[in-house]
């Protein structure tokens, strides 16, 4: 008994449909074990990601000192010693201020939590002095009860600073040798690689770098506009130390979630110990406000538009990024999906084009000159 056009068909859906699937799965168990062994190189592959991020923000810098006949090394350590004059720079901006008021800061605390028990003790609560006495012991007794396991903390946060140091050291070479031999990368990896992925990977490569720039500098779009309107809105509160506290908001853009609750609590709590509880709510209200358009508004359209990517996927990403690996994950997710989407858009392109062009391209990647010299180009 013969079988029916339809039943051919659908047996031929399935074929197709069942290799799709195991195509699929294939792909996935390959990221699965790319992103294990990733974990498992975390210490050498973080400070590569800080290096990268570095380089795409010194680079066109470093790109000008070049075309006016530096050499590349010379370049590089300029540019890599001027880096670390800014960001020291921008610490003691940060720090010296603080320092020079930190006695009237004290005091003010000290004003503050005077405040604080004087408004317990009064009405709605009616708190006296005997259980304010009694809840600060009891908050004692608690603190030395956990002694043990505030050493652990302690000594774990310095084991991460010195983690931290050592990524920023090794990150700071990278950059520099990056900067010094980057533009030899794309014509040593065309030599390396055979057929078409001599012409492809490149080509994906470049494109990808150009993706990796384009984010870095829009969040430092986004940090400077944060710092713009939140130092605005401390200097008409007449708030204490406006320029560190902006500068604050710029650096802590870089970190996502984390950074924008650290420089706002820093802000607040200055606010509240200069000026008083009523301007230190005014003054999270501004940073709840810019903060909501920074995340909602401004950071998607902006990201959106240099990557290449829809705001929605932008949020998508973050918020995966950070269900994954927390403050990482959130730093990482949005460059990784627009890496992603490079990729799929190259293989678009390819996918798209008539069967005799790859031959063309094959053939003209393995001729020599011609191809390399549009490899390099891009």
């Amino acid at each position: 008994m013969s079988a029916t056009p339809s039943s051919t068909k659908t047996a031929a859906a399935l074929r197709t449909a069942a290799r799709v699937s195991a195509e699929s799965l294939l792909v996935l168990v390959m990221a699965a074990v790319t992103l294990w062994v990733l974990g498992r190189m975390w210490s050498v592959v973080w400070p590569l990601i800080v290096g990268l991020f570095l380089t795409t923000l010194t680079w066109p810098l470093t790109r000008f000192l070049r075309q006016r006949g530096w050499r590349p090394a010379l370049a590089a350590a300029v540019v890599t010693v001027l880096f670390l004059l800014v960001v020291t720079g921008i610490v003691a901006l940060i720090a010296v201020p603080v320092a020079s008021q930190s006695g009237e800061l004290a005091d003010g605390v000290v004003e503050g939590i005077q405040r604080l028990r004087e408004w317990a003790a009064g009405p709605p609560l009616n708190t006296g002095d005997d259980q304010i006495t009694g809840a600060l012991d009891a908050a004692v007794a608690r603190i030395q009860d956990s002694v043990g396991s505030m050493v652990t903390t302690v000594v774990s946060g310095v084991s991460t600073v010195i983690n931290g140091l050592v990524t920023a050291v090794l990150a700071l070479f990278l950059m520099f040798f990056f900067l010094k031999d980057g533009p030899r990368f794309l014509p040593w990896l065309t030599r390396q690689l055979p057929g078409r992925l001599a012409v492809d990977v490149p080509i994906v490569a470049a494109r990808g770098w150009d993706t990796l720039g384009a984010f870095v500098r829009s969040q430092a779009f986004v940090g400077l506009l944060d710092a713009v309107f939140i130092g605005l809105g401390l200097w008409i509160l007449g708030v204490p130390l406006v320029l560190p506290l902006a500068v604050l908001t710029f650096v802590s853009a870089f970190v996502p979630i984390v950074g924008a609750l650290f420089a706002g609590l820093v802000a607040v709590l200055i606010a509240l110990v200069s000026n008083g509880l009523t301007d230190a709510l005014i003054v999270l209200a501004i940073i709840v406000v810019v903060q909501q358009l920074e995340g909602n508004v401004f950071q998607p359209m902006i990201q959106s538009r240099g990557l290449g990517l829809h705001a929605a996927v932008v949020l998508l990403a973050v918020a995966l990024g950070g269900s994954l690996a927390g403050i990482v994950g959130s730093l990482l997710a949005v460059p990784a999906a627009a890496l992603i989407a490079v990729v799929w858009n190259y293989l678009r392109e390819q996918l798209s084009e008539p069967p005799q062009e790859p031959e063309t391209d094959e053939r003209g990647a393995g001729s020599g000159p011609a191809a390399r010299t549009d490899v390099t180009s891009a």
